[in-house]
């Protein structure tokens, strides 16, 4: 590229002509786009995608779902919201992403109104990378300290376990006969110390706490009574979480050309462990039972006419499929332009939740078994999230033979199955400083990425506190909640209704070939009409379902509170402001300004000049930045 602008959200500072060699930017010699470069290979690309989408969430939130909403009845409405969310959004940022050759933010060329929806999904991004890793490095830790001859958490050790700690249910009082004949119910420890025998069948019992949860809180996190309670830093998670930033810098430092290669593993290997999980946890007694529980005969169809279960089926599809984070868009804007995004998007969708499915066997196998020797029944021992991975599997796999074997085995599977979604997630930003800055990015592509792996470190030491734990749930309850469902609503509207769905469609058959309208019927349907409602629907849903944070049984504070809704409104604010800004750039009255703001950017369209045909002949150079001009009728740019 012989010419470059510096870019700005706001105003751009003057031009400079430099010459840069390709090589300083990681581009091969047969790369289609030589300013950005293109994926190595297509399975790159492929597995890259399958690994951003797939992520913790398959494991640890997908089967409890399907176990808690009907068993096998809740594959219905999933499969239905994958059909009319979770894909045609997919299908949509993959398209927009390859057609631009652009990130997150800049893409929003197609409709400057809406830049700030593009701020908004990496903003959310940067929130959600930095508690992101450190749940990879909660897993570096358990996996490290898996490498004894005895699981640390299988008994209740003297060092840090208390009274409570046990897998059986603890005498909390009990009926003691007091030397003139009374009968009184008494505390068991006072008992004890007075030398009383409790009368049989008097015993008041209470729930003890595993091993594996005293160790969670006590000696993994070292967690404080509260968020108010900061407590220092916890030095071996500190290390694990550098640790993780070491290893996603390594493998981003060439961007998409090193990532792609580091995907093989990553992106493959959690699948040879669950099968190996699952053919482990089917020769144990009890894994049917589980199994039964998790999609067999307890089945439960009547759920279905709850409406809760659809919108389970609805918000788990749309996170888990990482539509509106920015990613989607980044990862497809380095496709070469006549690649067909419309077969990788069914391709990795399937793939999403087909491996969801299949994880829960693995999970629901093993918890079975636990519950079999401990003679309680699998509603008792299944658990979601935090309680799940850090809990409920440990404590299962410290029962079987060769537990630290298994328990390596399943924490290096979670810290594969995270690091390809932090990947990309951090691609996402530095796609979009490349985006804003290519002449910086073509210079210092690595400083840059490493920067950035040293600036999310930093801001997550908050994380790795003794009050950790609730920073990071805090992060999560705010930041990727509302602020995505906000943005895919923008998306969505924005593109299809404003910018023209037909449009877009005529776009999208620049890269994929001409389509029958048969062919188009359905996502005409689903992006015009059904998944705009769905989304706005969910939205409502949420707000009117939303209750303070809490982890554990333990409230938040106000001024944590108050921190969420502020880390949430910094995100969305950026909607309005640039809208405000756009409007203020453009010329004519305020009308004109709004509707010139509604319409394409003149360097909108296709990033090379040989892909742009007759639709946008009179395209600019995609690296200037265009003042706004009076709308008119005239020109290649109809309007819809």
């Amino acid at each position: 590229m012989d010419k470059l602008k510096c870019p700005s959200f706001f105003k751009c500072r003057g031009k400079e002509r430099v010459t840069v060699s390709s090589e300083n930017f990681h581009v091969g010699e047969n790369d289609e786009n030589q300013d950005r470069g293109n994926w190595s290979k297509k399975s790159d690309y492929l597995l890259s995608m399958v690994g951003y989408a797939v992520g913790l969430g398959n494991v640890w939130r997908f089967p409890y779902l399907t176990y808690n909403n009907g068993g096998g009845a809740f594959l219905i409405p999933y499969a239905i919201m994958l059909a009319l969310a979770g894909l045609p959004l997919f299908f949509l940022e993959c398209s927009l992403g390859q057609f631009a050759s652009l990130g997150p933010v800049s893409v929003w060329r197609i409709l400057p109104l809406f830049q700030g929806v593009g701020i908004t999904m990496v903003l959310i991004s940067i929130f959600v990378t930095v508690y992101y890793n450190v749940i990879i490095a909660y897993s570096l830790y358990y996996m490290f300290a898996s490498f004894q001859s005895e699981l640390p958490w299988k008994n209740c050790s003297s060092t840090w376990a208390d009274e409570n700690c046990s897998r059986s249910p603890i005498v909390t009082h009990c009926n003691v006969s007091t030397g003139i004949g009374d009968i009184i119910q008494v505390n068991k420890s006072w008992a004890d110390a007075n030398n009383f025998t409790c009368i049989n069948g008097s015993e008041v019992y209470q729930p003890g706490q595993l091993p594996s949860e005293q160790y969670w809180n006590k000696v993994a996190l070292q967690r404080s009574s509260g968020m108010d309670e900061t407590g220092v830093i916890v030095w071996y998670l500190a290390l694990c979480l550098l640790l993780a930033w070491l290893i996603v810098g390594a493998a981003l430092f060439k961007g998409i050309k090193s990532s792609g290669k580091v995907v093989y593993f990553t992106a493959l290997f959690p699948y040879v462990v669950l099968l190996i999980l699952l053919i482990r946890g089917a020769t144990l007694e009890g894994a049917s039972k589980g199994i039964s529980y998790y999609i067999g005969a307890q089945s439960n169809f009547t759920k279905l006419r709850e409406a809760e279960v659809w919108k389970d089926a609805a918000t788990q599809i749309f996170y888990s499929l990482s539509v509106a984070w920015g990613g989607l868009v980044a990862l497809s804007s380095y496709n070469k332009f006549n690649n067909n995004c419309y077969s990788d998007a069914i391709v990795v969708c399937l793939t999403n939740c087909l491996t969801s499915v299949f994880a829960g066997f693995a999970i629901f196998s093993i918890l079975g078994h636990m519950a079999h020797i401990s003679g309680k029944e699998v509603s008792q021992v299944v658990k979601s999230g935090f309680d799940l991975a850090f809990i409920a599997y440990p404590e299962a796999l410290a029962q079987l033979p060769a537990g630290p074997f298994w328990s390596i085995l399943f924490f290096f599977m979670l810290l594969t199955l995270g690091l390809d979604s932090q990947f990309a997630s951090t691609e996402t930003i530095t796609t979009t400083i490349q985006d804003l800055f290519p002449k910086a990015m073509k210079k210092m592509r690595i400083p840059i990425t490493l920067g950035c792996c040293s600036v999310l470190f930093l801001l997550g030491l908050v994380c790795v506190t003794q009050a950790g734990i609730y920073w990071v749930n805090l992060i999560d309850h705010f930041c990727a909640g509302w602020g995505i469902l906000i943005a895919a609503i923008l998306e969505i509207v924005g593109i299809i209704w404003i910018y023209g769905g037909n449009r877009f469609i005529e776009d999208t058959e620049m890269m994929i070939g001409a389509k029958r309208w048969i062919f188009w019927l359905w996502w005409r349907a689903c992006w015009f009409v059904i998944t705009p409602i769905l989304l706005i629907a969910i939205f409502i849903w949420s707000l009117i379902q939303f209750q303070r944070p809490v982890y554990g049984e333990i409230p938040y504070p106000d001024w944590g509170v108050a921190l969420g809704w502020c880390m949430i409104i910094f995100c969305i604010i950026w909607i309005p402001i640039m809208a405000v800004v756009k409007i203020i750039q453009a010329k004519g009255n305020i009308f004109q300004r709004i509707v010139s703001c509604c319409r394409p950017a003149s360097n909108w369209g296709p990033y090379l000049e040989q892909h742009r045909g007759e639709r946008y002949k009179d395209m600019i150079d995609p690296n200037k930045e265009t003042d706004y001009e009076i709308p008119t009728v005239s020109g290649n740019r109809k309007p819809e």
